[in-house]
């Protein structure tokens, strides 16, 4: 079976995110730190096999759940018309994985940074490219934003996710923003986000019922 591009691309690069952890594997501590709080402190450790190893199983594990996704999908004639925004999601999240797993093993080997502020480039891009995916996307059971009222209506879809595309790319501008305020970097990062979210999902239910009165 011949494999598309990002299939290729994410492939190598989840292999590479495992060649690293090899590389340094005899160098790392025997425990790693994997978890930082708001403020930047490590507050979660693992075990030096699982901290160096988990985010390439992980990222294995997502190869082939993207690989499968848009062949076994309902509306799979649907994602294809979209293919070119999903494929480029599935390359930008095997970066972000590939990153945040350089930034731990950097630390780990003892170089001590503020981990929030490094991250939160990499989650304004992502949180970007979410929106263009989002208001490219159509109805499918798998990518998108997945309420019961989307899923029953075409245009129910459309209004939603042409909302929720643009709001998820407004929020890569309060993530930004945590780098001129760090004390509160996380919740500028993580409210705007939430808040949308449970919007959406508000909105998708009054668009639906709308339309039913219309009917």
């Amino acid at each position: 079976m011949k494999l598309r591009k990002s299939e290729i691309l994410s492939l190598c690069i989840a292999v590479a995110s495992a060649i690293i952890g090899a590389y340094f594997y005899p160098q790392l501590p025997e425990r790693i730190a994997s978890h930082w709080n708001a403020q930047g402190v490590v507050n979660g450790y693992m075990s030096k096999f699982w901290g160096v190893f988990l985010v390439p199983m992980i990222a294995f594990a997502l190869w082939i759940l993207f690989f499968i996704i848009p062949k076994i999908d309902p509306h799979k004639e649907n994602i294809e018309k979209f293919r070119k925004y999903f494929d480029r999601f599935i390359i930008l999240i095997f970066l972000f994985l590939l990153y945040t797993y350089g930034l731990t093993i950097y630390w780990n080997l003892g170089n001590q940074f503020d981990f929030v502020q490094f991250l939160l480039p990499a989650f304004a891009i992502l949180f970007y490219f979410i929106g263009d995916m989002i208001e490219k996307s159509e109805m499918n059971w798998s990518i998108g934003i997945r309420t019961p009222w989307t899923l029953s209506s075409k245009t129910v879809w459309k209004k939603t996710h042409d909302l929720g595309g643009k709001l998820f790319k407004i929020s890569a501008i309060p993530t930004l923003l945590g780098l001129l305020f760090p004390k509160v970097a996380f919740w500028l990062m993580i409210i705007p986000i939430l808040v949308f979210t449970v919007f959406l999902f508000v909105y998708s239910f009054f668009v639906y019922k709308k339309e039913k009165l219309r009917s």
